[in-house]
């Protein structure tokens, strides 16, 4: 079994910048593909990037395409998300998960097997 546990969430003014971790621990996740998601109060989660098990692809929504880079640390188990130029309407709950095939991105959460408990990430005006 693989355990996520994200950081780095929180308060930030709009323009702001934060950096979120998912640790992954159980075992190693370095042959799995990661991606984050998030939820917006009312609204269904949604895709936020994708990175495959070598770190060399990835694939960002739109939405945060420029602002949003995702990485990951094999050594460390560890996925990124590094948020800059913040804005009101990135406020969710931010979730990792992990893809058992580590060529693929899918933007579909349904094909995802591991998820973390979220990290809550608030901007404001």
């Amino acid at each position: 079994q693989v355990q996520l546990v994200e950081s780095g969430g929180g308060l930030v003014q709009a323009g702001g910048s934060l950096r979120l971790s998912c640790a992954a621990s159980g075992r190693s996740v370095s042959s799995y593909a990661m991606a984050w998601f998030r939820q917006a109060p009312g609204k269904e989660r949604e895709f936020v990037a994708a990175i495959t098990y070598t770190g060399s692809n990835t694939d960002h929504a739109d939405s945060v395409k420029g602002r949003f880079t995702i990485s990951r640390d094999n050594a460390k188990n560890t996925v990124y998300l590094q948020m800059n130029s913040l804005k009101p309407d990135d406020t969710a709950v931010y979730t990792c998960a992990a893809h058992i095939n580590g060529w693929r991105m899918p933007i579909s959460d349904s094909e995802y097997i591991y998820w973390g408990q979220g990290t809550e990430v608030t901007v404001s005006l």
